[in-house]
């Protein structure tokens, strides 16, 4: 099976530096990367992902694109019937509330073998 092939013009084209795919954040490139995985999956197909990636481009042309990227990722989920639109709401509410450079919670490994102090967690954002 081939994979989704990328625009590379138009509003569903990535942003890209001579060629290469840019992620500002680690976040951008698991959410580029999620979405690509679960079209090729056949979760759903790269056609409507990109689709709705251009209608929510077009909706809000200020938002960060991989912010789009993200949002058209769950919108082909729900459409898909793999997500319920109302639990994704209420996850990324959680999620948003959690203190900045936690994505994680304490209970999901053990903190004895480091201490936070040691170590940015900026890479753990989003």
């Amino acid at each position: 099976m081939s994979g989704p092939v990328l625009d590379t013009t138009g509003p569903a084209a990535p942003p890209r530096s001579n060629g290469e795919l840019v992620f500002a954040a680690p976040w951008e490139g698991r959410a580029f990367g999620l979405a690509v995985a679960l079209a090729e999956a056949g979760v759903f197909t790269w056609d409507g992902f990109r689709d709705r990636l251009v209608a929510r481009i077009a909706a809000d042309p200020a938002a960060p694109y991989y912010g789009c990227w993200l949002a058209a990722c769950e919108d082909a989920l729900v459409a898909a019937g793999r997500l319920d639109g109302a639990e994704v709401l209420t996850r990324a509410a959680d999620l948003a509330a959690r203190p900045a450079g936690h994505d994680h919670d304490h209970a999901d490994h053990d903190h004895a073998d480091h201490d936070h102090a040691d170590h940015d967690h900026a890479d753990h954002a989003r």
